[in-house]
């Protein structure tokens, strides 16, 4: 077995684990600092719109030994002060784009740019896009976003409760606004590609999460019958035991989209891939660190509101202090005599364990061994 395969037994079963509940005030802390400096970015910069929802034109050119620095200079001069967008593309040629221009504008910068790139204007193709196309999309978008998360806080809140359905609506849009405030900030272009791949990293960052919230809902099954553990205690455990699946599913997943946004994108220079494959690369990123993060942690937090659980935590805590207590108190030599009543004995579950300690009572084996079948004394 693989020592990442041994890892992940181990968390499996118990055997090792990190405390991420009991640290999850410094996760909060830095979600709410990527998320204020998310919005910050949002509120001065703004989005970079494509021209999808500005409108314009796009040029596109046969191969051309003009670089793309040049083009830019020369397409920004004859649009006479809008901003041009040139990307050179895998055949050769050249890839313009100006917001914000009409019709006759875009035929007398054709003709502009066939007499500074020294090519036929009848090679040049112009593309007019109107800014209501992308802003159709994108209405449509935000409409099929806000009726599939009420679909998922309700589905949530029946398969499991209704504290996950809002750690899970508080994790998707934790996901959203970090993946949005990076495009601000760095300034990618926003184009129907980048909306598209926003709603697709929303079914991921879910999926991973569920997978936790069904170990959670698994594990603390009868949860009230024993004394010792908290429901904080299992939520970290339910944690580090799906921890390696969910390391291996978002890297599964990075892999093939980091092909495409690196080598496809930028070595290849099919730029057309970046519009999806780098707000899915972010959001695949940020939805494995809110499922194990923000998700669970915020659930644990909820549930340990519940009088239940205090109850519980409470009597949890007064064991582990009488055990503690009780192991200072007796004498070593009383201690080594008498291992069976020490505290990890008495810290053994009474009527309940966690999933994934293994089965605690084994049956009796060679019973009846050598007995004719059927007889018994």
């Amino acid at each position: 077995m693989s020592k990442l395969g041994n890892l992940g037994a181990k968390l499996y079963r118990g055997e090792v684990g990190y405390d991420f509940i009991g640290k999850r005030k410094i996760w909060y802390g830095v979600s709410i600092l990527i998320t204020i400096t998310a919005i910050l970015g949002l509120t001065v910069r703004g989005l970079n719109m494509g021209i999808e929802f500005e409108g314009g034109a796009v040029f596109t050119t046969p191969k051309t030994s003009v670089s793309a620095a040049q083009a830019e200079k020369d397409a920004e001069a004859a649009a006479g002060g809008h901003d041009a967008v040139v990307q050179k593309l895998g055949t050769g040629g050249l890839r313009i784009q100006i917001a914000g221009i009409d019709t006759g504008k875009s035929d007398q910068i054709k003709e502009d740019l066939s007499k500074d790139l020294g090519i036929p204007s009848d090679k040049i193709n112009a593309d007019l896009v109107g800014p209501s196309w992308g802003e159709t999309i994108a209405n449509k978008a935000w409409q099929g976003l806000a009726i599939f998360m009420v679909l998922v806080v309700i589905y949530l809140a029946i398969a499991f409760e209704w504290r996950m359905a809002i750690a899970a609506l508080v994790a998707l849009i934790h996901d959203i606004t970090i993946t949005v405030g990076i495009y601000a900030l760095v300034g990618f272009e926003v184009t129907p590609g980048t909306v598209i791949g926003l709603l697709t990293i929303l079914g991921y960052s879910l999926y991973d999460t569920v997978v936790v919230f069904d170990s959670l809902k698994e594990q603390t099954k009868g949860i009230e019958k024993q004394t010792r553990w908290t429901y904080s205690d299992i939520a970290n455990r339910s944690i580090n035991s799906t921890l390696v699946r969910s390391i291996n599913t978002t890297v599964v997943a990075l892999l093939p989209v980091a092909g495409l946004l690196f080598i496809g994108g930028g070595f290849l220079g099919a730029g057309m891939l970046n519009d999806i494959s780098l707000s899915l690369f972010v959001g695949l990123a940020a939805g494995a660190y809110s499922s194990i993060f923000i998700a669970t942690p915020l659930v644990a937090d909820l549930k340990e509101r519940d009088p239940k659980m205090k109850a519980l935590k409470k009597r949890v805590l007064a064991k582990r202090a009488a055990a503690a207590a009780k192991a200072e108190a007796e004498p070593a030599g009383s201690v080594l005599g008498h291992q069976a009543d020490g505290p990890q004995a008495q810290d053994e579950p009474e009527d309940a364990a966690p999933a994934g300690a293994g089965p605690r009572n084994q049956p009796a084996r060679n019973r009846g061994r050598g007995r004719p079948s059927g007889k018994r004394r």
